[in-house]
């Protein structure tokens, strides 16, 4: 089809080249890519991909060698969330804790 027969030929001239003037054709108006998936694309994530957010698995490792000590001896309370402790001695009572 030649171009002088296109309707972008007709359109020239015209302000908003027959997209309307209140919607816009404008860049890009959902966003980019998984833009918008805890706002406004929520249903969709929440439809097609399931458990898409949030955290999952591994518990937080705890090395106390690195900040400089060698034995842990468990005499606080351990936090309700289950963590990993990384260490060269463990007292008897931490053992029993952890």
């Amino acid at each position: 089809m030649p171009s002088r027969l296109r309707k972008t030929r007709q359109l020239r001239g015209h302000v908003s080249h027959g997209h309307g003037h209140t919607g816009k054709h404008q860049k890009h108006p959902r966003g980019h890519g998984n833009a918008g998936g805890l706002h406004h694309h929520r249903l969709s994530f929440d439809k097609y991909q399931p458990g898409y957010f949030g955290k999952t698995g591994a518990a937080p490792i705890i090395d106390v060698v690195r900040s400089g000590y060698c034995k842990v001896l468990g005499k606080e309370k351990l936090p309700k969330q289950p963590v990993i402790v990384k260490a060269k001695f463990f007292s008897r009572r931490a053992e029993e804790k952890i």
